[in-house]
């Protein structure tokens, strides 16, 4: 590879120390190419990609990944835990009460600003979770229809 190439699937995982495996390589690109996918619908995804693969191997791929760095597992309050690809930049989501949607959101102001806290009480802070709940346009819609 060069540097000019972008890195792949399976060089990811190699630089995150995991051994490649057809099965991880289809998970991390289902939960990429997915929004917030539950575990179920990411053991679809990866059925479809590579064929059979049990729910336990599901989820334990995705626990060794989300430790990799290479997903992240959110798990708003009420709602099973979802991953998605977005790892890194401590953004936030935003999650409809109605319809259980869950979309990204940056930060709202400035550089990370959700990372000053009024009182740090002596912690190095590096990350913020902040849901924002709502109802979103399509279930707004719905609503008022």
């Amino acid at each position: 590879m060069t540097a000019s190439q972008p890195a792949t699937t399976a060089d990811e995982l190699r630089g995150a120390g995991l051994r490649v495996t057809a099965a991880r390589v289809a998970l991390l690109e289902t939960v990429r190419d997915g929004d917030h996918l539950g575990v179920e619908a990411i053991a679809s995804g990866v059925r479809t990609r590579v064929g059979h693969i049990s729910l336990q191997a599901v989820y334990d791929a995705l626990h060794a990944l989300a430790a990799a760095g290479l997903v992240r597992r959110i798990e708003p309050p009420g709602s099973p835990a979802r991953f998605e690809g977005r790892v890194g930049d401590n953004h936030h989501h935003l999650v409809c009460r109605s319809c259980g949607a869950v979309v990204d959101v940056d930060c709202a102001v400035g550089h990370a600003p959700c990372l000053t806290a009024a009182d740090d009480r002596g912690f190095a802070i590096d990350e913020a979770e902040v849901i924002y709940w709502g109802v979103c346009p399509d279930c707004s819609t719905a609503s008022t229809s």
